[in-house]
């Protein structure tokens, strides 16, 4: 059995992600932060469907925490899934923050840096030793760092998330003597708990977000997470470098 690592799984595109993932035969390893229960939903989803699962709590700001973690996905390779490598990693994990440039705090400036670039590029780095030869990854980015998406009070979020577009970039490039596949998905707004859970607390702003999508409605989980999944799948065997919009043809 192929297994996964996908971080940020008790909700919204990791969920969605993790459990599509399994329907697609491979075993689970998800993490969480704070929404334990998130995650025990998602490994229930995943049981139920007949696969396998794991939660592990992570911290992605905090890299002081990943050889821990590091040793915590080895004990559960082994125990759970009788392996001592995983096949595919799903960089999801992260916050959003919103301020305009001249209000934007250095502290602010600091949390999001660490959860949106330095937290993905370093846990790579640390699980690397575990990720099989001939495996993928695939990060998760934002349209936010595309020129016909802007909207005041992203700039640091986005800016981020761009550099994350060029780390794919490397990434595939410097993994591929070992032919790990390396891919990032950019999904426009999507339903989530994103922002504060914006959606839910602001319902009214819907309509009007749907009629910037050319489908005609904001994106939902699913529509993220399988192409993740087939990212990851056989189906995308022949695709590395490329940073990939799902978005439903927002602002098209």
């Amino acid at each position: 059995m192929k297994v996964a690592v996908v971080t940020g799984a008790s909700s919204g595109i990791g969920q969605s992600a993790a459990v599509q993932i399994a329907k697609r035969g491979s075993g689970v390893i998800l993490t969480y932060s704070s929404n334990e229960q998130g995650a025990k939903d998602t490994v229930r989803e995943i049981e139920e469907s007949g696969g396998t699962a794991a939660a592990l709590r992570l911290d992605i700001g905090d890299t002081a925490g990943f050889p821990a973690f590091r040793e915590a996905v080895a004990e559960t390779l082994h125990e759970t899934f009788r392996r001592d490598s995983f096949d595919h990693l799903v960089n999801n994990a992260g916050f959003a923050g919103m301020a305009l440039i001249e209000e934007t705090t250095e502290q602010e400036f600091d949390k999001l840096a660490a959860g949106l670039f330095k937290g993905p590029f370093f846990l790579t780095q640390t699980l690397l030793p575990l990720l099989a030869d001939g495996g993928a990854v695939v990060n998760v980015t934002s349209n936010s760092t595309l020129p016909q998406v802007t909207v005041s009070g992203y700039s640091v979020y986005a800016a981020l998330k761009g550099a994350m577009v060029v780390l794919t970039r490397y990434m595939a490039k410097e993994f591929s003597t070992r032919g790990i596949r390396v891919n990032s998905v950019a999904p426009g707004a999507t339903r989530t708990r994103f922002a504060d859970d914006a959606f839910a607390k602001n319902p009214e702003i819907i309509p009007d977000l749907a009629k910037t999508f050319a489908l005609g409605r904001v994106g939902e989980p699913d529509d993220i997470g399988m192409v993740i999944a087939m990212l990851l799948s056989e189906e995308g065997r022949w695709i590395t470098g490329q940073d990939i919009e799902v978005s439903g043809g927002q602002n098209l």
